[in-house]
């Protein structure tokens, strides 16, 4: 039998100063798991920030999850335990296939509801975290972005709660998070076919229209 779907760490973290070795730069991408109830409200979880708001944040990057299924294939590949977190996500999930969702479906966790927007297109700041100065490569090419959701409905969440996905009301065009960062950032022959998703935002389209150019 599936277990079912559900969330097993709610993580958030404050912008930090880290050295890089050759110069100080501010992130939040350290996220820590916290227990008990956690509000959702605005376009942030209670307790957590993002460092740079030109790039991050916003309401169509509320709040960031991941897969516990993908972390442990990066565990085998890499090696090394990672855990809740790891990849400064704000949800990490179980039994949720979330680099398969797709743009516009609805996620109901607790008394919150939440919608899939966009992929991880990582920066710097991630390689900077793993230590590993080529892991924006091996990431992008792994196609395990994880997805950022919008709130819709503000609420409260926690470490345990059931993830109910709308199946019913799932967007019919199959655009996945995964293959928008697909197409961004591995193959742009698919950038077209992501172009159809209604559910695309026009930052995407616009960046993928100068890609295809």
């Amino acid at each position: 039998m599936v277990p079912p779907a559900r969330l097993i760490s709610v993580n958030v973290g404050l912008p930090q100063v880290v050295d890089t070795g050759r110069r100080l730069v501010e992130t939040a991408i350290w996220k820590y798991p916290v227990e008990g109830r956690v509000k959702v409200r605005g376009v942030n979880l209670e307790g957590d920030r993002q460092a740079d708001l030109t790039v991050h944040g916003g309401g169509n990057k509320a709040v960031y999850a991941y897969a516990i299924e993908e972390t442990r294939l990066w565990e085998g590949e890499l090696g090394r335990d990672l855990g809740a977190g790891a990849f400064g996500e704000n949800l990490t999930t179980e039994g949720v296939d979330v680099s398969g969702a797709v743009l516009g479906e609805r996620w109901r966790i607790g008394t919150t509801l939440l919608e899939v927007v966009q992929p991880r297109l990582p920066c710097f700041k991630l390689s900077l975290k793993m230590e590993d100065p080529t892991f924006l490569r091996t990431f992008a090419q792994a196609s395990r972005p994880g997805a950022y959701l919008k709130i819709i409905e503000e609420g409260d969440l926690g470490a345990g709660d059931a993830i109910e996905v709308d199946l019913a009301g799932r967007p019919d065009h199959g655009i996945s998070v995964r293959l928008v960062s697909d197409a961004m950032l591995v193959d742009h022959s698919l950038i077209p076919r992501a172009k159809e998703a209604p559910q695309l935002i026009d930052t995407l389209r616009e960046q993928m229209g100068e890609l295809a150019a």
